[in-house]
């Protein structure tokens, strides 16, 4: 079987804060995928056998049964899935997590927790009941969407952080730090304090994140690939510097990345997931 995906954008003001709301169920075409770092956030309720993430290269692997919550990465994560899977979640915008954490989100960089750490047992025992019964994935998806507008909090410092947050990935990451505080009319200090509170990261590292994400983008597995125009169009000073970049965000080589990719594509023609997450090297 293969893998049955439904997304939609939430209504306001959850569209604010996330992407879109998506339900995924069936058999993954790699039992362990690794997901290149990306300016994002990713909440995950669990409706099937438990799946594991491993973090970051120096964090343990964990099993997750109810769900997790990922707070937007400095380094690529390792997720493992069970034969089949079966979950709704959000993609979230690197800000979008806050009003929902009980926690600073610094507190759970490269460090992923399950749902229940963050909302309770009762209460994410009662949602996954209610879509485990629920009449298909979009009322699954309204479940979820009616739950956040309910947990929906006041996050101080939030269109600070959104504002510049905003600007970084217009520019895709090629703004100069040093001008977002004096744009933003706080200090350096400031900024920095209020990102690694609502976001889990400083302005640099959001800025070098959307920089690396903007150039994966632009790759594409099936053409030749020029690296040190990509490089350059990306705004890394050469080849070198990407590639050391790339070699950090995901543990390969550029190199060898696109031939995991290719693999994908070969193995896997027209997969749901085929310009999703690469699979394990």
């Amino acid at each position: 079987m293969g893998v049955k995906y439904v997304s939609r954008v939430p209504r306001p003001p959850l569209d604010g804060l996330i992407d879109d709301l998506y339900y995924l169920e069936g058999a993954p075409p790699y039992a362990r995928l690794t997901l290149p770092p990306a300016p994002a956030a990713l909440l995950i309720v669990n409706l099937g056998a438990p799946f594991r993430i491993r973090g970051g290269t120096d964090i343990e692997t964990a099993e997750y049964a109810d769900g997790c919550v990922v707070t937007t990465p400095t380094r690529a994560w390792d997720f493992s899935y069970p034969l089949r899977t079966r979950s709704v979640g959000a993609h979230v915008k690197p800000w979008g997590l806050a009003p929902f954490l009980p926690m600073p989100a610094a507190e759970l960089c490269d460090r992923p927790v399950t749902v229940e750490q963050v909302w309770g047992r009762s209460a994410i025992a009662e949602l996954r009941d209610r879509m485990a019964t629920a009449d298909g994935p979009h009322e699954m998806l309204t479940l979820l969407e009616d739950e956040l507008m309910r947990r929906l909090c006041e996050a101080r410092g939030l269109g600070l952080v959104r504002h510049t947050s905003s600007v970084i990935a217009a520019t895709g990451g090629a703004v100069p730090v040093g001008d977002l505080s004096v744009a933003a009319g706080v200090s350096s200090t400031h900024l920095a304090q209020r990102f690694k509170e609502l976001i889990g990261v400083t302005p640099k590292r959001l800025a070098r994140t959307h920089r690396f994400a903007a150039a994966v983008l632009t790759i594409n597995p099936a053409e030749p690939i020029d690296w040190a125009e990509l490089a350059g169009g990306a705004g890394y000073f050469d080849q070198a510097h990407f590639g050391h970049e790339f070699r950090a965000f995901t543990g390969l080589t550029p190199t060898r990345y696109l031939e995991v990719r290719r693999r994908f594509l070969r193995e896997h023609p027209g997969h749901t997931l085929d310009s999703w997450p690469l699979p394990a090297d």
